[in-house]
């Protein structure tokens, strides 16, 4: 039965429906007193009202439930975090290494674990210089298509790998692809680990110039931003010192991603950026 059918039957039951016209075309017509009119009108306010107080109570509480990962961090400071992904080729992160030696910066390094094994000397040269040698899988797989169990065992086959070589367990991941859901970001996490992305990309393994790498992040950074680079990518150490100078002279920190990172509670936006607990 068609809703307005019900609503006419309602309407007949309660009294509130007038004289009943002849029909047209094979339709009621009713006349509907004035009572009937002021209580329909009062309904639909108070429908609209209701609908306008809980809509941004249900999506508070869609947005809590989400398991996002943490794109950026809110802070006060000028401070900023560069991560370098190294899933494959090695032969750029030496020049890299010293430019980030040069311009006195500590980075963070998200590497994969067969990446790791392939070039060891370069994953203990990285550890070497200052820099935090963090998780990007193992076999830089499709997490949002494996199991918890796949997951956590991949998360943990990279950890190992890194641990051999620098002697520091990851605490930090990037997924591969940057892909997550709930189940991939729960699963990590229940290993005491944070999901990390990025604020502002220079999607350098495009292989774009060096000037346009420059003009997606130079005059975009705020404080908390993490930026993403790669350690293969061509153009990317042509880039990275006018990136630094700038944001040097802007009078910005760059800082590993575990110290741009809160400590204690927090909570997360619905944009991925962290924030202090209330009352932290």
């Amino acid at each position: 039965m068609r809703f307005f059918d019900i609503i006419l039957q309602f309407l007949e039951k309660q009294g509130t429906i007038g004289e009943e016209r002849p029909k047209r075309h094979g339709a009621r017509i009713f006349i509907l007193r004035r009572r009937t009119l002021v209580l329909c009108g009062a309904l639909v306010c108070a429908c609209a009202i209701f609908a306008a107080v809980q809509y941004p109570a249900a999506v508070t509480t869609y947005a809590a439930q989400r398991q996002l990962p943490i794109y950026s961090v809110a802070r006060d400071q000028k401070v900023c975090s560069i991560s370098f992904d190294a899933a494959w080729g090695a032969d750029l992160t030496g020049e890299i290494l010293d430019i980030l030696d040069r311009y006195k910066v500590k980075t963070t390094f998200f590497v994969v674990g067969n990446w790791a094994s392939q070039y060891p000397e370069t994953v203990k040269a990285i550890a070497e210089r200052g820099h935090e040698v963090m998780n990007h899988s193992n076999a830089h797989d499709h997490y949002n298509s494996l199991s918890r169990e796949e997951i956590i065992a991949d998360v943990t086959a990279c950890n190992e790998v890194i641990a051999e070589l620098t002697g520091v367990t990851p605490t930090l991941i990037r997924c591969p692809f940057g892909e997550y859901d709930d189940h991939v970001v729960t699963a990590i996490r229940s290993m005491d680990m944070e999901v990390v992305q990025w604020s502002l990309d220079s999607i350098d393994w495009k292989n774009i110039s060096a000037d346009d790498i420059c003009r997606r992040i130079v005059g975009k950074v705020s404080p908390g931003e993490i930026i993403l680079f790669h350690n293969a990518a061509e153009h990317t150490p042509e880039a990275l010192p006018t990136v630094l100078e700038h944001l040097l002279s802007e009078g910005y920190e760059v800082v590993p991603i575990s110290k741009l990172l809160l400590s204690g509670e927090y909570t997360l936006d619905h944009t991925g950026r962290q924030h202090p607990a209330k009352g932290e």
